[in-house]
């Protein structure tokens, strides 16, 4: 990846945390106005989106600076201890908003300029949801698991403000004060498990958990695109550092391949990976000899050191590549 498209992560955020700031003075005005606790709900949940967004700056600015000798790897997973705080903020938010619905339940409060109200949190919805837009978007083009997980928080905190559009329109059509604190309260579980997933998908890539799907994929390549003297592929990892992927594979080859044969060999299974992925890509490929166990399956031509004539090919899965290599 360019220098000049990792710098596109950094404006985006930019612009998100400013708009961000915006938004979360207009429903701080707007619930100060109508003294809704259902209007405090998106008030306080875009306290939590200022917040991260300055956090994900942060930390997608730490994460563009250049691998060095203490971080051999990078700077890139400080985007997910960014995206896990979010989750925590966003989950703390929830409760706070659940605390304060049950509050006002049995102390209301007369509700003023609704209406005007109303207009606000809406206006200030579909903003949301063209920020989160952009954010996972570009996310996704630039592999930030900051930024998609900053736009998926944005777009949920959408589709919650159009149930509390909703639910504020019916409290201004009956004038049941006790609707204002009903909203509240669940809005509120929706936030909380709005934080949880993000806590949840953050966390596995924290804990380095295998992306089974992109796996699946690589065996794909490699299968589709195998060259006769790879004889196996095994024990292969992926780890996922910010916009870095790093895999490790064992290359089963012919015994009798000299060392340089052996290293154009593992060159070229970096080529055909690299070729279906845009992202930076560090490898670390450990070649095997093969051995008379594998002679049924090595579908090597006429080699005059086969022990036993091939019987069929074992086809390439995640299941049967990340096993340790036969030695």
């Amino acid at each position: 990846m360019r220098k000049n498209d990792k710098r596109i992560k950094l404006v985006v955020q930019r612009r998100i945390v400013l708009f961000s700031v915006l938004i979360f003075a207009a429903k701080t005005g707007a619930y100060f106005l109508t003294n809704s606790v259902g209007i405090l709900t998106d008030a306080l949940e875009s306290t939590v989106n200022v917040m991260t967004g300055f956090i994900s700056l942060y930390s997608i600015s730490f994460a563009l600076k250049p691998r060095d000798s203490d971080h051999p790897f990078g700077h890139g997973k400080i985007e997910s201890i960014s995206a896990s705080i979010e989750g925590i903020l966003i989950v703390l938010a929830g409760l706070v908003i659940i605390f304060e619905a049950v509050k006002r339940l049995f102390n209301p409060r007369e509700i003023e300029q609704l209406d005007v109200g109303i207009l606000i949190v809406a206006l200030a919805g579909l903003l949301n949801y063209i920020l989160g837009y952009f954010s996972i978007k570009t996310g996704e083009k630039h592999n930030s698991i900051a930024l998609v997980a900053g736009g998926k928080h944005l777009q949920s905190d959408t589709y919650s403000t159009i149930g509390l559009v909703v639910g504020l329109v019916f409290l201004w059509l009956t004038k049941a004060a006790w609707l204002d604190s009903a909203i509240a309260m669940l809005f509120g579980s929706i936030i909380i498990y709005t934080g949880y997933k993000i806590l949840k998908e953050t966390t596995s890539n924290l804990m380095d958990e295998a992306d089974f799907n992109l796996l699946k994929d690589i065996c794909k390549i490699l299968w589709e695109n195998r060259n006769e003297n790879w004889i196996d592929v095994s024990n292969l990892k992926l780890l996922k550092y910010g916009d870095r992927y790093h895999i490790d594979c064992d290359l089963t080859l012919p015994w009798y391949m000299n060392i340089a044969d052996a290293h154009k060999e593992g060159d070229s299974v970096t080529q055909k990976i690299s070729e279906h992925y845009p992202y930076p890509i560090d490898f670390t490929i450990h070649t095997d000899a093969c051995s008379s166990e594998l002679c049924r399956n090595c579908s090597i031509p006429n080699c005059e050191f086969r022990s036993h004539s091939f019987e069929n090919e074992t086809v390439w899965t995640v299941e049967n590549t990340i096993k340790q290599a036969v030695s």
